[in-house]
Formats: structure tokens, sequence, C-alpha cells
């Protein structure tokens, strides 16, 4: 699907909503200067992220199968 087609698809899905809630956040995510997410974060996720990535070039990763397995 081409992007113009896309966008037609999208409005009138758009069109179709009665939920204001929804058009609201729609109307809000649409228009919003796209910020960066960052700026969103609270401390705490900021942090959990900065972890997460230490891990990673730390080679402290596993495999989603290993997981997998260990949950099951």
């Amino acid at each position: 699907m081409d992007i113009q087609s896309s966008k037609i698809e999208l409005i009138k899905a758009i069109l179709g909503i009665e939920n204001e809630a929804l058009i609201n956040k729609l109307r809000e995510t649409l228009l919003s200067k796209n910020e960066d997410f960052w700026l969103e974060l609270t401390e705490a996720e900021k942090e959990e992220i900065d972890f997460g990535i230490k891990q990673i070039e730390n080679g402290q990763t596993e495999d989603w199968e290993d997981i997998l397995k260990r949950v099951s």
C-alpha cells in the first residue's frame, strides 16, 4: 500500500471513532512537536535504560530462547 492510500485509510478510521478520549489522544499525538521521548521519562526509567545499555556493553545478554526455557 502506498503512502497516500495509507493516509486515506487512516482518515477513514479516524472519522469512524466515537470515543472522545481516543480522539483527544490522537489529536495530542499528531499535533505534538515530536519532542524527544527521553525528556518525558522519569529518572527511574532513565536509570533502568542506562543500566540495560551498560549490561549490553559488558556482554551481559541472554538469548530469547534461554529466557523462554527458564520462565516456562
